[in-house]
């Protein structure tokens, strides 16, 4: 491959990481061509895209980031794909599902850069898949104060059908 191939992959790797906010580096070796194509296909559906990627292009697109990623560089060995996404636990959670499926037990998890944290190892798969989103802590963030005032406004309610039922009985007698 040419220097200048290889100077256009690493832009455009550079360019598509920083479209997505969490990116997973996996192994998908060893799938067969429909269950790759079976992969791809739930990938496309989940808003997840994969890329086959070589190791030291990637390596030289993640070095010239704003966000030091040596943490996973010793992840970069063997055949590597990369699952992107914007939502931080649908890859883990689809690495998962897909894998119990698989007759080889792939993909594998080997890193994840997830919510400005990195995870190393298929070890850490479980906690990947119940990290929850920015979206998901606010939603469950403002149910949680929405809970007192509607608690406050409940009371009040019910407290004005008892007075109004009590002046009532006291206007009949």
């Amino acid at each position: 491959m040419k220097k200048e191939d290889k100077s256009a992959i690493i832009e455009q790797l550079q360019a598509t990481l920083s479209e997505y906010a969490h990116f997973y580096l996996t192994d998908i070796g060893g799938l067969n061509a429909a269950e790759t194509s079976n992969l791809r296909r739930t990938c496309n559906k989940q808003d997840v895209k994969l890329l086959v990627v070589k190791n030291t292009l990637l390596r030289k697109a993640l070095e010239t980031s704003s966000v030091n990623f040596e943490e996973i560089f010793g992840s970069l060995k063997g055949e590597t794909s990369l699952m992107l996404s914007n939502t931080g636990n649908v890859p883990a959670k689809l690495i998962k599902d897909f894998s119990k499926a698989s007759k080889s037990k792939k993909p594998i998890l080997k890193a994840a850069y997830v919510e400005e944290s990195f995870y190393i190892g298929e070890s850490q798969l479980d906690a990947l898949v119940s990290i929850k989103s920015k979206n998901e802590l606010l939603g469950e963030l403002i149910g949680l104060l929405q809970s007192p005032a509607k608690n406050v406004v409940s009371a009040l309610q019910s407290g004005g059908t008892t007075i109004h039922g009590v002046l009532k009985t006291l206007s009949e007698r």
